[in-house]
């Protein structure tokens, strides 16, 4: 879409506006402030490439020893069944005595 949009012409003439916008004393001092940003910018992407990969490996790791290991047994304790009561009389009745 924007092929040859910006070719030497158009270069020459936003270098023109430039130059007098800022004057030539400050361009060295503006162009001295862009490198240290950009030089700062690429040392942040760095970092952050190696946390990810230190993050990355600290997550393997663990997910690595559990593949490796097998389960440990699990017991499960003892039970013991409780005996079932007969149901209660309904008190205040006629009931007949069992045999």
């Amino acid at each position: 879409m924007l092929g040859n949009a910006f070719g030497w012409p158009h270069l020459l003439i936003i270098l023109a506006v430039v130059l007098l916008l800022f004057g030539a004393a400050k361009l060295p001092a503006l162009a001295k402030s862009m490198g240290q940003s950009a030089r700062v910018f690429k040392g942040e992407m760095k970092a952050m490439k190696e946390d990810d990969a230190t993050a990355a490996q600290s997550v393997e790791a663990p997910r690595a020893q559990a593949i490796d290991t097998p389960p440990a047994a699990t017991t499960a304790p003892p039970t013991t069944a409780t005996p079932v009561s007969a149901p209660a009389e309904p008190s205040g009745g006629t009931a007949e005595p069992k045999p």
